[in-house]
């Protein structure tokens, strides 16, 4: 399919017609929290699965091993009431309670593997020639999961669905699997943010980390996770989110990997444009301390459209006396990807906010 056909002819006008009403500064709601609240509340209604989900964890813990100054475990839980997921959990030695860190994973057309994308799969051989692999691409040659809990952070990796135990998906059954879920009434991006939202619950709750300092973070698709979980779950104290910040506008342009459909709609929810931008999402964080890092040279969002929806981010955290908590950068030189050294960064910056 050529770059025209991708989108229709009057795809100018559909975009002319977005105003984003209820954005912060466009909504006639002028008090911040009352604002907070409803455009929570409006992206919780367009996720179309059920938010009042309240099943129990019930938590197994399975092939414990002890790590660099860390023990290591798999634990399976229920973040719906739909299926048992697992999860890689990392913990400290010493007396608790610690910072932690919802480590969420990439994307990548790569579905092999999630977790172990971030947290080095001690228990399967076979997925760690392909994690290896996957960290010299886009980490830096680093386990980013192991590397938090040297540094002393509780750290929770779960998998997606369609991602390691849960697939391999395949990049072809994307758009399938999402068709499917939407014929269901239900949403695949929803899905994924519920059970983001939960797995931040699960891991606050835990004796041995400290609830006021959890933190979410992740790099592409996962950058697009933490700053939605950070928007959507009070459990969320700060987030670092790298290579995933755009506005809609800037990004439904031709030749933009979003127009291909199949992974777009991991972050898709239907309707939610009509009424909030992707930056005006992320600012429902506000005024949480974020870490946002890109990449000059990031083939899938410009370095002009990024800024653009940092200016926007900045305006809200600035309406709320905050500038010092909101960090955003564009790096030169950089494409997309979450080098050993922008982590090195990220992890300094976390420090110094929890």
């Amino acid at each position: 399919m050529t770059a025209a056909a991708e989108l229709p002819g009057f795809h100018a006008a559909l975009k002319a017609e977005l105003t984003f009403p209820l954005a912060w500064g466009n909504s006639p709601i002028r008090d911040f929290e009352a604002w907070r609240r409803a455009a929570r509340a409006r992206v919780e209604e367009h996720l179309l699965v059920d938010r009042q989900d309240t099943t129990p964890y019930a938590p197994q813990s399975e092939a414990r091993s002890d790590g660099d100054g860390y023990t290591r475990e798999l634990v399976t839980l229920s973040l719906t009431r739909y299926e048992r997921v697992r999860g890689a959990l990392l913990t400290p030695h010493g007396a608790g309670p610690f910072p932690a860190v919802l480590l969420l994973h990439d994307h990548g057309s790569r579905f092999d593997i999630g977790r172990e994308k971030l947290v080095e799969p001690w228990y399967d051989d076979t997925r760690l020639a392909s994690a290896r692999e996957w960290t010299e691409r886009c980490y830096g040659g680093r386990f980013l999961g192991d590397e938090l809990a040297r540094r002393g952070h509780v750290v929770l990796c779960v998998d997606a669905l369609g991602w390691g135990d849960r697939g391999p998906l395949g990049y072809e059954r994307q758009q399938a699997l999402a068709s499917n879920l939407y014929q269901l009434g239900s949403s695949l991006a929803g899905l994924m943010a519920r059970e983001d939202v939960r797995a931040a619950a699960f891991l606050a709750g835990l004796d041995r980390v400290d609830a006021r300092r959890v933190a979410a973070v992740g790099f592409s698709m996962g950058g697009y996770r933490a700053w939605q979980t950070a928007a959507l779950s009070d459990d969320i104290a700060a987030a670092v989110s790298v290579s995933w910040m755009t506005g809609l506008k800037e990004m439904m342009v031709p030749g933009n990997n979003a127009l291909r459909g199949q992974s777009a709609f991991h972050m898709l929810h239907p309707g939610l444009t009509r009424h909030l931008d992707l930056p005006d999402v992320a600012s429902i964080a506000a005024p949480k301390p974020m870490l946002f890092l890109h990449g000059e040279d990031d083939p899938l969002f410009t370095a002009d459209a990024v800024r653009t929806a940092y200016a926007r981010l900045r305006a809200v955290w600035r309406s709320r006396g905050a500038d010092g908590r909101l960090r955003t950068e564009t790096l030169p030189g950089v494409g997309h990807t979450f080098t050993d050294r922008m982590q090195d960064d990220a992890l300094a910056w976390l420090d110094a906010v929890l």
